[in-house]
């Protein structure tokens, strides 16, 4: 049995190195491919780019050497804290490094003969680092030195990765355009294809995760992240006590209507609260919750900050990182007690949980706007850009988290109107249709939506 088990240690330690190995080198040959497109190279290998055109050593020794110090700066931040897997990355360097001279010579005949080509070229290098970097992340043995001293950053101040991301790319750019004015004396390896991988490549990363995750499942050695996130289909008792979700349009009553029910029915309640308790079971601030719960302003633009985070195995962007917390916590709550919870997608985390009662309030923009300005005190010029604010919010979190669409009644067992509701009434009614049964539930909120009482 021992044997049997060295055995298999050995070959996967064997297969680890293999995947690592050919991810240097599809990633060396992007590398590769953007210096023939001559649009620009990415911001990690622009800097030993520029620097080849002026000094006699080759782009892949002075990727190396650039390797060796973004090294000495991580062993110098963590000191005794140093993980061992740090020395990986010496060899992992010159590795590196040779495989890059060796495709720079591969693709020398490639011709260049239009902007278009150029361009294509440009655009299969994104590709071809993006699938380096995922076998390399998914080989799961040591990251290149530039991601281990952005992690570094991390680890010893505290710093969210993404931003150190940023500032790190954004860092070598500004160096390698001030080597070209004053020591290579002409522009070059800056250009358009730089910012194009500096967007492209991440956000190709997230997506080969994203629509392979059976395949990296099958042999590769680190977790997908799609496999980060909860699964909503959960195995619950047969016999686990109600629990009602709530989701709303902002101004529609749902914290008021939520809190009743709990009243009413002698169970807990969960609205704002959750934000505490999750803190005290993740380690995240309640202030970091706040501000990344709920909060995508702009799909496109979390996306794009997202994808720094392509580039790290230990960090989840800041709204996955709080949604994931949060989850954990409404499914740990659901599990054991009796409760209604406000909002936070917890009709889609709690898929499939018997006794579960997911209820979606909605009410005229006239009599939300009421609400908003006489029980929120939002002024009443801000009152509509406060709800449309809102409520945009509310939809593009759960459409980047579920695939759904907030409120679309195929999700819930009541939608109900609450223009003309007292919270009260609403509580009493959804209580009675709960009890009634879900099935029941579901086909009598529409005639409760449409003839509100």
């Amino acid at each position: 049995m021992g044997q049997r088990k060295g055995s298999e240690y050995w070959r996967e330690t064997l297969c680890r190195y293999l995947v690592l190995a050919a991810g240097l080198w599809v990633l060396a040959l992007g590398v590769a491919v953007s210096t023939k497109a001559d649009l620009g190279v990415s911001p990690i290998s622009c800097l030993p780019y520029v620097l080849s055109k002026a000094c006699p050593w080759t782009m892949g020794e002075l990727t190396a050497a650039m390797h060796m110090v973004f090294i000495l700066v991580q062993l110098a931040l963590l000191r005794r804290k140093t993980p061992w897997n740090v020395l990986l990355q010496i060899p992992i360097a010159f590795v590196f490094g040779y495989f890059t001279d060796l495709t720079l010579e591969l693709v020398a005949p490639i011709p260049v003969s239009s902007y278009a080509r150029a361009m294509a070229l440009c655009l299969i290098s994104c590709l071809l680092i993006a699938i380096g970097v995922y076998l390399e992340f998914k080989a799961n043995v040591a990251v290149l030195a530039g991601e281990g001293m952005s992690m570094a950053f991390v680890k010893t101040f505290g710093w969210e990765f993404g931003s150190v991301k940023i500032g790190f790319d954004c860092s070598l750019v500004v160096v390698s355009c001030l080597s070209c004015l004053f020591v290579l004396g002409e522009w070059t390896g800056v250009r358009e294809g730089t910012f194009i991988a500096a967007v492209l490549v991440g956000m190709a990363v997230r997506m080969i995760d994203r629509i392979f995750p059976s395949l990296a499942g099958a042999w590769s050695f680190h977790p997908s992240r799609r496999e980060s996130r909860p699964k909503p289909h959960e195995i619950y008792r047969a016999d686990a006590p109600p629990v009602f979700s709530i989701d709303r349009e902002y101004g529609s009553g749902g914290h008021a209507v939520g809190k009743l029910i709990a009243e009413k029915m002698g169970i807990e309640f969960y609205d704002t609260e959750l934000v505490e308790l999750t803190a005290e079971r993740s380690g995240l601030t309640p202030e970091y919750i706040r501000k990344n719960g709920q909060q995508l302003a702009s799909r496109f633009l979390y996306e794009l900050y997202a994808q720094n985070y392509a580039y790290s195995a230990d960090e989840l962007p800041p709204a996955d990182a709080v949604y994931l917390a949060q989850s954990k916590v409404i499914r740990e709550l659901a599990a054991t007690r009796s409760c209604v919870i406000v909002g936070q997608c917890a009709n889609y985390i709690l898929k499939g949980r018997p006794h579960l009662c997911s209820v979606y309030l909605h009410a005229a923009a006239e009599k939300r706007r009421k609400r908003v300005i006489e029980n929120y005190g939002v002024p009443e010029k801000r009152a509509l850009e406060e709800m449309n604010r809102m409520d945009l919010r509310r939809r593009r979190h759960c459409r980047y988290f579920t695939g759904h669409h907030l409120g679309d009644p195929h999700y819930y067992d009541i939608v109900l109107d609450t223009s003309e509701m007292a919270p009260e009434d609403a509580a009493d009614l959804i209580i009675d249709l709960a009890r009634k049964g879900s099935g029941t539930a579901g086909r009598q909120s529409r005639e409760a939506s449409a003839c509100p009482a």
